[in-house]
């Protein structure tokens, strides 16, 4: 499956911080490591990180150290937004808008439309051959 069918097939998995698996539960960051896989990325999934950070640097050089960078962002690609001063979120964007997990929703979904928050940057989840 691509990042973008994997992720969509994530979608009603119950919100939980730190979770890996639909059937336990999943937050952003394993939503984006479920997606990231099914591209052919095998770069170790962060764990131990705090549900609130202000160092968007560091996760975007992580990023950058395993991903390419998505100019245009396109269906499938991962998405780094900024909801609020310490607080950064991880989305994959579909044709119509985001699939995340949404802590507020407590499940993964997809939101239509455009995001509304600042995107920091966006990359490939798609290893080239």
């Amino acid at each position: 499956m691509s990042p973008l069918a994997v992720a969509r097939a994530a979608i009603g998995a119950r919100f939980r911080l730190h979770g890996r698996a639909p059937e336990s539960g999943l937050d952003c960051v394993g939503l984006a490591g479920l997606a990231a896989r099914a591209g052919g990325v095998t770069a170790p999934i962060p764990t131990g990180y705090a549900l609130r950070t202000a160092d968007a640097e560091a996760v975007i050089a992580r990023l950058d150290a395993v991903l390419a960078r998505a100019p245009d962002p396109a269906p499938g690609d991962l998405l780094l937004f900024r909801p609020g001063p310490a607080q950064l979120h991880l989305a994959i964007a579909s044709e119509a808008g985001i699939i995340h997990a949404d802590a507020h929703l407590r499940r993964v979904v997809e939101r239509p439309g455009p995001a509304p928050w600042p995107l920091l940057g966006a990359w490939r989840l798609r290893c080239e051959p």
